[in-house]
């Protein structure tokens, strides 16, 4: 076979067909790993979503990144940021295999040994998790197997197929024997090839299954809410100004932020869930969603906010949300002298501390269970979330809410407490401005400029712009639909000339504390500063 012998002997061909090894290996190892992939997946099916082993690996990447990282995350990616985690997991994930996919080219065993790490790892995630089960560690046993087995075969399969096979010399004088060559190369490539279709349809289906399996949009909407002992009072007209571009008064549900650590939404049925206030009460309550409802519910009119907004940042919305009065619970529940923190534990574990006089010193606090006339949404902390105006979400808005205990600062730092977050939470006052857009061009002459401004549970009494570093206007305020809301304005800038324009804006609180100038950063407080935009004039 002289066209054999010279392909192989020759430099050329040696490279080529040392190319060709190596990228066969390391397909052998991503089809390795994505085998173990569809395994962790279906096997999620039955043990929760969240157990997957990139869901949980996932998740403790997000507990264990520093605050900077995390504020860094939200302020470059904003609500995709669990999308641009996973896809880096994702990357991460492929680069692994394709490397022990060529250890395994020499060392079959020692490859899938190494694989044993991919397994070993999502078991640590899913039992670092605050709410694991030792069934939560089943989806990544079931990877580290899948991965091991399948590298395994299809490694040792190639180097037997080309004329590598484990403690077998090769004769390159002569033709392969043939029982040292092993299974034809077209034999690896369709085993190969049917893994990758096993792959994918597995990991697809795997996921299919689970989120049919998880599914509670018809436990949703099977939901019948009633009618409000406390209906919300009418807005008053005119708390919206007819400046065309301007957000809405009430935020659409679909377009409201969403910011907070859960990879995976908590999938919780109605029928089941219960809520347990404990701790330092005198009579702890246990009430299930039927009792929650018949509470006299009070609809309440309010604006949220995050801590990560940077200064003229999106994350803050408002709706009209439907919920139990939640001191008139505690209460019930008889609070203890002493205690000053009410803790809000989610079903994915998540731990929010409200401080308890700030629930209790008169404000509407709510247990939501709707949001703008509709059960929550599921990603919004269906069936049941807390609600305490005046403080930012991380220590007062516990989604999927479970349980509730009553207990001191000194006994429990919750989970953003923990990252060296401020206990309270205050929102802070804040302004942007919304129109014009931002690097907008406008016609020269006189120019609409609007937006919204918010200090929750004081009010905002003032808003201020200026235009080049020039003397403060007032800018007229809409109609005031309450301390709890959002307050827009508006201001008509005469005579813009043409050029390029910095506009600024700032707000005064019902207080009479004007917002600082210093820009300071969300962490760890919220952020401070006067908020500006850029346009140009012609």
């Amino acid at each position: 076979m002289p066209f054999v012998s010279n392909d192989h002997d020759h430099p050329t061909g040696r490279r080529r067909a040392g190319l060709g090894r190596v990228c066969a290996a390391g397909a052998v190892g991503l089809v390795a790993t994505g085998l173990a992939l569809a395994a962790g997946e279906v096997t999620a099916a039955l043990t929760g979503p969240g157990t997957s082993p990139v869901v949980a690996v996932g998740s403790a990447a997000i507990d264990l990144a520093p605050t900077w990282l995390k504020e860094y995350a939200v302020r470059s990616f904003g609500t995709h940021d669990k999308a641009v985690l996973l896809t880096g997991i994702y990357a991460v994930t492929a680069l692994f295999a394709a490397l022990v996919g060529l250890i395994a080219l020499r060392r079959p065993a020692v490859g899938a040994a190494v694989t044993a790490l991919f397994g070993a790892l999502g078991v640590w995630a899913a039992a670092s998790r605050p709410t694991a089960r030792a069934a939560d560690a089943l989806p990544s046993v079931a990877a580290g197997l899948a991965d091991a087995a399948a590298l395994w075969f299809l490694s040792r399969s190639l180097r037997r197929a080309t004329g590598r096979a484990p403690d077998t010399p090769t004769d390159r004088t002569g033709p392969p024997d043939a029982a040292a060559a092993g299974p034809p190369r077209r034999t690896v490539v369709v085993a190969t090839g049917a893994g990758a279709a096993v792959a994918v349809l597995g990991t697809a289906g795997g996921r299919r299954l689970a989120d049919s399996r998880n599914d509670v949009g018809a436990a949703r909407a099977a939901v019948r809410l009633p009618a409000p002992a406390v209906p919300a009072r009418p807005r008053p007209a005119g708390v919206h100004p007819a400046v065309p571009g301007l957000t809405p008064f009430v935020t659409p549900t679909g377009d409201f932020y969403r910011v907070d650590t859960a990879l995976t939404l908590p999938a919780i049925d109605p029928r089941d869930w219960s809520l347990r206030i404990h701790g330092l009460v005198d009579h702890p309550v246990v009430l299930s969603f039927e009792d929650l409802l018949r509470q006299p519910l009070e609809e309440l009119d309010l604006t949220l906010s995050c801590v990560s907004n940077e200064v003229g940042g999106r994350y803050a919305g408002t709706a009209r949300w439907l919920g139990a009065p939640l001191p008139a619970l505690l209460r019930r529940a008889g609070v203890r002298p002493g205690a000053d923190q009410l803790v809000g534990r989610s079903r994915d574990g998540m731990t929010i501390g409200t401080p308890l006089e700030s629930v209790l010193d008169g404000r509407r606090a709510l247990l939501a269970v709707a949001m703008n006339g509709e059960p929550l949404p599921v990603a919004h902390g269906f069936p049941c979330r807390s609600l305490v105006p005046g403080l930012y979400g991380y220590t007062s808005a516990t989604k999927w809410l479970v349980e509730l205990e009553v207990t001191r600062f000194a006994a429990f730092d919750p989970y953003w407490v923990r990252r060296g977050w401020d206990r309270t939470g205050e929102v802070r006052t804040a302004s942007r401005i919304e129109v014009p857009a931002p690097f907008a061009r406008v016609p020269a002459g006189d120019v609409d400029l609007a937006g919204t401004a918010w200090a929750t549970h004081r009010g905002v009494a003032a808003v201020e712009v200026r235009v080049d570093g020039g003397a403060w206007q007032q800018a007229a305020l809409a109609a005031d639909g309450g301390p709890d809301l959002w307050r827009q304005w508006s201001h008509t800038w005469r005579g813009a000339a043409p050029g390029t324009h910095r506009i600024e804006v700032r707000a005064t609180d019902a207080g009479g504390r004007t917002q600082p100038e210093t820009r300071r950063p969300p962490f760890p407080s919220g952020s401070t500063g006067w908020h500006s935009t850029v346009v140009t004039v012609f």
